[in-house]
């Protein structure tokens, strides 16, 4: 019997190049596994593509509310954000996948996982690590690392590759952007974005929404509401999670909310630049931003920012099954106990504007926030607390004064 390999398939140009090259170059038996995080009508065909590229079996394996769940909500509670923008929609979903590779390897008692992810990117890492950590002991393929039998530098290359063993692909695959979706985002990057000075073409570029400039003339109001940090209303309506985010990005894309266009550090060092749809993504992070402020005391919002950037660069770096990012979501989980409430906000042209916010948990206080003198609050104790909280100015402020004087 042949040796199995699962390969991570979504039926682009390089997967589907891949199919064959590992028939001919290691005689492998190819399981094609898509993981379904919410790409939408990116599934539809895949079979028969699959099959037509010389697949023994095709996986589609539907984790939509395991990433939502699993992935997605960790990363709003913790304020997960890698370099003040990027709300990691592709660096959440990479383990989700590699995990199911897994499951799908032991399943079918395969002895390695293919992937085809470039030596440029970071996917590549993600996956590995996610794979080393979960099965130390399968085999890893990645093709365009391996220079020696992987002879294709381009997608001219594999286009033509493909054409030769007589597959078609339902699309041009030759002039278009290199994207990434599930149902937290989509990733655009390549053509006229490789060159950080020209402007994104937005008109031909957007996929979940348009631009603000192209949005509704009039605002529209949104209420949600969350429990212990999750969200579990929207309008008045009871959703999973995976249900509320597709609603957001409805919403979301329809009055130009959640486009950015970033050039980020990737992991194996060089700059890369791309544009980010993150509609629903960037409303949930928003509304529990807001629910948070209500909530949480000082020094716990200090050390949860803290905690939040260094989970962002760990869940970017592929580093989600480490003791680190347990540890790290541990605390996160401790103070979203009651992170409760109701968040009302209107949407306007890229914009996300508070309408008022309301928890049992408010830590919020009227009568001591207001100007009128109240009984819990004394004016005077201002006085004792300045002096103390600035001793260490005055301190320092006298003995520079000292030395100026004895220097004269």
């Amino acid at each position: 019997m042949k040796e199995k390999v699962i390969l991570a398939y979504s039926g682009g140009v390089d997967t589907t190049a891949l199919i064959p090259w590992l028939k001919e170059t290691f005689d492998y038996d190819v399981i094609c596994c898509c993981v379904n995080c919410g790409q939408g009508a990116e599934l539809d065909g895949l079979d028969k593509r699959a099959a037509m590229s010389g697949a023994s079996k095709l996986y589609i394996e539907d984790i939509v509310d395991e990433f939502c769940d699993e992935y997605i909500v960790p990363c709003v509670q913790a304020g997960a954000v890698y370099e003040h923008k990027y709300l990691l929609g592709t660096s959440m979903a990479r383990p989700a996948i590699a995990k199911r590779l897994v499951e799908i390897a032991r399943k079918e008692g395969a002895t390695a996982i293919c992937h085809g992810a470039t030596g440029k990117g970071n996917d590549q890492i993600r996956f590995e690590l996610g794979i080393k950590a979960l099965a130390p002991d399968l085999k890893i393929i990645a093709p365009w690392r391996m220079t020696d039998v992987w002879t294709m530098q381009s997608r001219e290359d594999e286009l033509e590759y493909i054409k030769q063993h007589g597959i078609d692909l339902p699309f041009d695959a030759k002039h278009s952007y290199s994207r990434d979706r599930n149902l937290w985002h989509i990733s655009h990057e390549g053509l006229e974005l490789e060159d950080p000075s020209n402007e994104p073409n937005y008109k031909d570029l957007l996929v979940l929404g348009v631009s603000p400039e192209d949005a509704p003339d009039q605002p529209e109001y949104v209420t949600m509401t969350f429990e212990a940090g999750v969200p579990k209303t929207l309008n008045g309506k009871a959703m999973k999670v995976s249900e509320i985010i597709t609603e957001l990005n409805a919403l979301g894309g329809k009055h130009g909310i959640g486009i950015i266009d970033i050039v980020e550090n990737r992991v194996v060092g060089m700059k890369s630049r791309g544009v980010y749809e993150t509609p629903g993504g960037t409303i949930l992070m928003e509304a529990h931003d807001q629910l948070e402020e209500l909530i949480l005391d000082r020094e716990t919002m200090e050390t949860k920012k803290k905690l939040g950037s260094q989970f962002a660069q760990v869940v970017y770096e592929g580093k989600w099954f480490t003791p680190l990012r347990e540890a790290i979501q541990a605390f996160v989980e401790s103070t979203q106990k009651y992170v409760t409430g109701e968040v009302k906000f209107k949407l306007y042209k890229g914009n996300i504007i508070k309408a008022g916010t309301t928890s049992p948990y408010s830590l919020y206080n009227e009568s001591l926030a207001s100007f009128t003198t109240g009984d819990m609050y004394d004016h005077h104790d201002a006085d004792g607390f300045i002096t103390l909280f600035g001793l260490p100015l005055k301190v320092r402020a006298l003995m520079m004064q000292e030395v100026k004087n004895n220097n004269k």
